[in-house]
């Protein structure tokens, strides 16, 4: 299956006078923010630490909405057979969430390069959660669903955890990206190599690596003015039409098409589909996606809401939320409980879902789990790499 999600990195406010493009990395990591880079005209005052310090309230309010959508659609999935409009929405949901979540951090990966701090950055913020998490997903099926057999593999990502490895790698593949000539056609036709290669295996994950590669790349080619064309009052209203259709397909097609199109997680013959499907429903699926996520990105306020805050914690609420749709599942209770697939039942999951994710988000939640999402391990760098 999947997820989620590296997207809690801290944008900086654009000055008034004209639109500044943020300089920090943002992903499914926290950072601390890191002060607008450029220099000062002449005589003019240096700016104030704390508005180097400021979050854009957009991108910020884009992680937390997006990690509520990736919470409740998981909650979804042990309850929504039987229901097709449920289904319906599960699919809507799968087309757009994890695109925009790898396209918001290819966009905040654009200055990422190979230096010690970087580098540094990126084991400490991606690889060592993923060993961590991973190593506690193992653990806690073993024990918590009496399954002494599970191994504790690094290269085969249980769950939620394939993103973070799928995120290191494609990081450390940015400069290639920034370096070609036409880098989408080249990332699409990998993604559609990789939809007809059965032979790719389940190692790291790569066919969900590879599949969605195509959108990490577009966000590398971002720039702050997209976002602003995205956001204008014109597209919001072209994107209501855009969901009641989708709706109306998706509905349709939800007893007739197979989910694991969404997932990415296998090539077309391992679906049990003509080998040249791959390719086509390879480029079907990212022109979907990348449409209903303009929708999804035109609607996201702005300004800051109640919720903005919760922006820098959506690591943890990624990675946290994982241990309760599966100790759920664990201890039986959509078993045991059969009216949660009943629309009331439904309505009861997702607000559960929806409340712990946000509650998992919380800045007290971050600061009690920093040791394990962003360590300091300056122990095990050298002093070039230790300073930040």
């Amino acid at each position: 299956m999947f997820q989620a999600p590296s997207l809690f990195q801290r944008a900086p406010l654009p000055p008034a006078t004209r639109e500044s493009e943020p300089r920090h990395e943002q992903t499914l990591t926290a950072t601390a923010p890191r002060p607008a880079l450029g220099t000062s005209a002449p005589g003019a005052a240096a700016p104030a630490p704390a508005a180097a310090k400021k979050r854009d309230p957009y991108f910020d309010n884009v992680k937390y909405l997006a990690i509520v959508l990736v919470a409740v659609a998981h909650a979804w999935e042990p309850v929504m057979d039987g229901s097709r409009a449920t289904r319906a929405l599960y699919m809507i949901v799968y087309m757009f969430h994890m695109p925009a979540f790898i396209l918001i951090s290819g966009y905040f990966s654009r200055s990422f390069d190979m230096t010690a701090p970087k580098v540094k950055r990126l084991i400490t913020s991606v690889a060592v959660p993923y060993v961590l998490f991973e190593t506690a997903y193992s653990l806690f099926k073993r024990y918590a669903d009496d399954s002494p057999d599970m191994a504790i593999s690094l290269v085969d990502p249980f769950f939620l955890t394939w993103f973070l490895i799928a995120l290191f790698i494609w990081r450390v593949t940015t400069p290639i990206w920034q370096a070609i000539r036409h880098p989408l056609p080249v990332a699409l036709a990998i993604a559609m190599l990789a939809s007809v290669s059965p032979d790719i295996g389940d190692d790291l994950d790569l066919q969900r690596v590879l599949q969605f590669l195509p959108f990490f790349v577009l966000g590398l080619l971002l720039k702050p003015e997209h976002f602003q064309l995205v956001r204008r009052r014109e597209v919001r209203l072209m994107s209501l039409p855009l969901f009641a259709g989708a709706l109306l397909f998706a509905y349709w097609a939800a007893p007739r098409m197979q989910l694991g199109w969404f997932y990415r997680a296998n090539s077309a013959q391992e679906m049990g589909a003509p080998w040249w499907s791959g390719a086509v429903m390879t480029l079907a699926m990212f022109g979907c996606a990348l449409v209903l996520t303009v929708g999804f990105l035109a609607w996201v306020p702005g300004r800051a809401r109640w919720f903005t805050v919760l922006g820098a914690g959506t690591i943890c609420g990624y990675l946290l939320h994982g241990f309760l749709i599966k100790g759920a599942e664990y201890a039986g209770l959509f078993d045991r409980y059969t009216w949660l697939s009943d629309p009331v039942g439904l309505v009861v999951v997702s607000l559960v879902a929806a409340v712990a994710v946000t509650l998992m988000c919380t800045p007290l939640v971050g600061r009690a789990l920093k040791w394990a999402t962003e360590p300091e391990m300056n122990w095990a760098f050298r002093k070039a790499a230790a300073r930040r």
